[in-house]
């Protein structure tokens, strides 16, 4: 997987500064409160939703299992459909193939439809560095372009913008990029929205080539998917001679009759709808219909080791309906780019240390950012353990880091960080047993109760920075029970 952002911090740090941001705190509680209470009530309305759940969680764990049988039958089935597939180990190679492409039809520029593996491998910039101007169609990712920022949410990626804010960046940027906005622009949504219209129609009907990601992809027929709310993604699939789709390997379902379980729980999830306003399928190409020519870049970028984790691979189930982002409580008030990823929020405390390993500051802090208070996991529609894999991780993160491989052989990298927590959890080990060391070190600590610090020094401070240390009550529960039961077991 490609760098965290560049200059990012631990995410304690990160976070922190976030905090301090009333403005993005307001603009996200807002829009995650609101798209929680309608997906809320959307789930509601279907009495086997569990059932819906259960199969969508079967159904993946059953595909990744037999990921190899079936990305080969989908290389066939698209390849038999007219379509060209290309297999890139990691983001250094496709984003060269995806240039190559590009290169190859003498066109210097590409509408995008909204993907999270091209953010992932950096595409646009690669793209950028070879003279071929990329540009965004989704309303969100359009805002955040033309700003010059980053994405802060799976669905939403400019969520920690508000109206005022969009306006401004219309006015200010989409004259550089094409079309500028209207005179008088103001910040109501309907103008807003043809103001983007008007902007993108132009490129639309002037590009030669389209990049999309996919939703799904069916083995058995080759077809590809992609769900969206405002129209852009057809334009970018059906208009352009060429189409280049890059797909993570995980996206794979067996069948259409598997399709059926996603197409009912993921616009549910993600934006409340009972279905999807657009859902486009391909299947290679057709004369006189759509693209001529398709290509499909079948991306790893560190999946297949997770896949090797047996824990950490439930992550690879994800549909990406970034439910558990508008149900946590630390995402609500540190924002989305506190993680330093493409994929914030739960599901990116889990899955980019995965995709990434945990050499960097940040990528070891993502498995922390979480109470573990197990709401993401309630809304996750394939019932995905998100406070399971995270201790997981923690504690593979604690003993060491992450093992990965450099050619034939398995290397366990040491992760940064987290020295002073392995020595307590030995320190622990060491007294829990042995009873006699124990009761000296609680009546010790009873006897200086009143000289105790508040917070904790040197590395500690990480911990009680922001806690204050429990006190130290006046007795253990062993002297308490000495005293007032003699020691004796009351039950019998």
């Amino acid at each position: 997987m490609s760098g965290t952002f560049v200059g990012m911090p631990a995410f304690p740090e990160a976070a922190r500064e976030a905090v301090g941001n009333a403005t993005l705190r307001g603009n996200l509680r807002h829009a995650t409160h609101t798209i929680r209470a309608k997906r809320a009530k959307a789930v509601a309305e279907v009495s086997d939703w569990a059932e819906l759940r259960e199969a969508g969680k079967r159904i993946k764990d059953h595909t990744l299992r037999h990921l190899d049988r079936y990305l080969v039958q989908l290389e066939e089935s698209v390849t038999a459909a007219g379509g060209v597939v290309h297999w890139a180990a990691d983001a250094e190679e496709a984003n060269r193939i995806v240039t190559e492409l590009v290169r190859a039809t003498g066109e210097s520029e590409v509408v995008k439809v909204k993907s999270m593996a091209t953010q992932e491998i950096g595409l646009n910039e690669a793209l950028e560095a070879a003279g071929i101007h990329a540009y965004e169609t989704d309303l969100a990712e359009l805002i955040v372009q033309l700003g010059k920022d980053r994405p802060s949410h799976i669905l939403v990626p400019a969520i920690h913008r508000n109206r005022g804010e969009i306006r401004d960046i219309f006015v200010r940027e989409m004259g550089a990029w094409g079309r500028a906005a209207p005179d008088g622009l103001t910040d109501t949504p309907a103008e807003l929205a043809e103001a983007a219209r008007l902007h993108l129609r132009e490129k639309f009907l002037r590009a030669k080539v389209g990049v999309s990601g996919a939703n799904f992809m069916v083995a058995e027929t080759g077809t590809l998917v992609v769900v969206e709310s405002e129209g852009n993604g057809r334009m970018c699939l059906t208009l352009p001679e060429t189409l280049i789709s890059v797909v993570g390997i995980e996206k794979i379902v067996p069948t259409w009759r598997d399709l059926e379980v996603f197409l009912q729980t993921l616009p549910r999830s993600s934006t409340a709808e009972r279905m999807n306003p657009y859902t486009s399928m391909w299947t290679g190409t057709t004369d006189g219909d759509g693209p001529r020519t398709f290509h499909l870049v079948l991306l790893d970028n560190g999946r297949t080791d997770t896949l090797a984790d047996e824990v950490g691979r439930q992550a690879l189930r994800c549909i990406r309906c970034s439910a558990c982002l508008n149900v946590c409580p630390v995402y609500e008030r540190a924002g989305g780019h506190a993680y330093g990823s493409v994929y914030p929020g739960p599901i990116g405390a889990i899955l980019s240390p995965q995709l990434r390993g945990t050499e960097s500051e940040i990528d070891a802090s993502l498995p922390y950012a979480s109470s573990l208070c197990g709401a993401c996991y309630e809304v996750c529609p394939v019932a995905i353990d998100i406070p399971e894999v995270l201790v997981h991780l923690r504690e593979r993160i604690a003993q060491g880091g992450r093992a990965t491989r450099d050619g034939n052989t398995v290397v366990l990298r040491p992760a940064k960080g987290h020295a002073a927590e392995r020595a307590a959890m030995r320190a622990a080990r060491w007294a829990f047993g042995r009873p006699g060391a124990l009761r000296a070190g609680q009546r010790l600590a009873s006897g200086t109760r009143r000289f105790h610090p508040r917070t904790l020094p040197g590395p500690g401070r990480a911990w009680s920075g922001t806690r204050e240390l429990p006190a130290v009550p006046a007795e253990s529960f062993r002297e308490w029970w000495q005293r007032t039961r003699g020691g004796k077991d009351v039950t019998k």
